[in-house]
């Protein structure tokens, strides 16, 4: 091979989970050689070498759904996870009440979908009564806020301060705002925080100009990680003017950001019962919400999809709840174009092969399935079997690709890997084991479905301490990550 000063050898490095002993050489930001180590001649005198001393190599891996900007501020918010009660919430606003006087005291991650107690505004008067509150639920569908905060965005009738669906997003995004710079600031930092644990790209389901805000980004820092950045309805015209597609770059030369898909909805969620359903939820039946909420209507899905598809925006349709994700197959089968579903929770059998014969991507998230076995098996009883259906889909030939939906769970691929593989995350047994996916399945759709390092594909990489296939449940849910490499460049890791 020609002598290149900038490339580098992987040596003594084992080629995917238990796999042989090999060298990987990467140049110009893609693989260029692997060879066995027992093959291995002398490498040109102006390489470099690495020696990895046997640690496993990994093709990088995705997280393919968060909300960077949501995660990267969560981490600076009050956190209410495993909160068991409206209660314990209050009390940890409590004390919090410290803090500086008129700015808005935001919390993030409670779920109410199992509480004995509803939640209220009283409870957060009660608690804090001049300084707004901005509580945020874990599957980011709902909003909860003390009578200081609805006053201060204009709600000040509103009857109980909880918000859910559209009306939250509304309320939330006319809350003063952390300044931009601050906010790109611990997107920075989160996008390093994922390296970390082996993280080489995301899709970026941000609410808002996402493209555009990568573009001012990357014009800033350059991101540890790809960024393929979604585009929401409102700002498909602009970027049909631009002639966007997905998959374009954008942003500064050489930058690692690219045009994402269009995200478009059916549903709400499960924990907020607005998941829609064939069935009803239990209590809810003779009720307007009784199935849950339809948020897009199946011809207007249908005509975003095509005008996308038409300019060459791929489109992600969110869909939970068994009819969604029947409304979003059917729209797909009328607008025959490439795509993704988002969630994919609950799925009737006779949906199941859908997916492969259309071609259509199920983005699905395993954590969920562990965070919320409790809440299915309350308000989606008797159906549990076909929620979070990973074997099934995997099984029918689905391409299954894992994602976060961060901060509904956190940005670490390993967490979904583990969930995946072992359908619990706690002392319990296995939730509906049969829909466990094996390690080395889980591993490719947590790599966007890169089974194999091969020559020509780009050098996104990540070396771990320990083999996955040996690793216990705990292991490999806190998978040493010893470095991280994103386009031929180390992201992570002491080189």
């Amino acid at each position: 091979m020609a002598d290149n000063p900038s490339a580098l050898t992987l040596t003594r490095v084992r080629l995917g989970a238990g796999g042989p002993l090999a060298r990987v050489r990467v140049a110009d930001g893609r693989i260029t050689h692997v060879v066995a180590e027992a093959d291995a001649g002398a490498e040109a005198g102006g390489e470099r070498r690495l020696d990895l001393d046997g640690r496993v190599l990994l093709p990088g891996l995705w997280d393919a759904h968060v909300h960077l900007a949501e995660w990267a501020s969560a981490r600076h918010r009050l956190d209410l996870a495993g909160t068991g009660s409206a209660r314990a919430v209050a009390d940890l606003v409590r004390e919090r009440a410290g803090a500086p006087d008129g700015a808005v005291l935001y919390g993030y991650g409670f779920r109410d979908g199992l509480w004995a107690d509803a939640p209220h505004k009283r409870l957060l008067d009660a608690v804090l009564p001049d300084r707004p509150v901005a509580l945020v639920s874990a599957d980011l569908h709902a909003a909860w806020l003390n009578s200081a905060c609805l006053a201060l965005v204009g709600r000040g009738d509103h009857p109980t301060g909880l918000i859910r669906e559209h009306e939250a997003h509304e309320v939330l995004s006319a809350l003063p705002a952390a300044p931009v710079d601050v906010v790109d600031g611990w997107i920075e930092d989160a996008c390093r925080a994922a390296a970390a644990r082996g993280v080489s790209g995301v899709i970026d389901f941000q609410y808002g100009d996402t493209v555009g805000d990568w573009e001012r980004r990357s014009a800033q820092f350059g991101p540890a990680v790809r960024v393929s950045a979604a585009v929401y309805p409102s700002y498909l015209e602009a970027a049909i003017k631009r002639g966007l597609r997905t998959g374009d770059e954008v942003g500064a030369d050489g930058s690692l950001v690219q045009v994402g898909p269009l995200k478009l909805f059916t549903d709400g969620s499960l924990n907020t019962r607005t998941a829609l359903c064939r069935d009803p939820y239990p209590g809810l039946e003779g009720t307007d919400g009784a199935h849950g909420i339809e948020e897009t209507a199946p011809d207007e899905l249908v005509r975003l999809m095509r005008h996308a598809a038409a300019h060459g925006i791929e489109p992600a349709v969110h869909a939970i709840g068994d009819r969604a994700n029947t409304v979003a197959l059917d729209a797909f089968a009328t607008v025959r174009c490439r795509g993704r579903i988002e969630h994919a929770q609950l799925l009737s059998p006779q949906d199941l092969p859908r997916f492969a014969q259309l071609g259509v991507t199920a983005g699905v998230q395993p954590r969920h399935a562990t965070d919320d076995r409790d809440v299915a098996d309350r308000h989606w009883a008797g159906r549990t079997e076909r929620a979070f259906p990973y074997g099934d889909l995997f099984a029918a030939g689905a391409r299954l690709e894992f994602g976060s939906d961060a901060p509904v769970s956190p940005l670490d691929p390993w967490f979904a890997i583990a969930s995946a593989v072992n359908r619990t995350d706690d002392e319990r047994p296995a939730w509906h084991p049969e829909q466990r996916l094996s390690v080395p399945d889980a591993l490719v759709a947590a790599a966007r479905g890169r089974r194999l390092i091969r020559v020509g594909d780009p050098a996104d990489l990540v070396v771990v301490d320990v083999d996955p296939l040996d690793a216990d449940p705990d292991t490999l849910r806190a998978m040493p990550v010893h470095a991280t490499m994103t386009n031929g460049r180390w992201s992570h890791g002491p080189y």
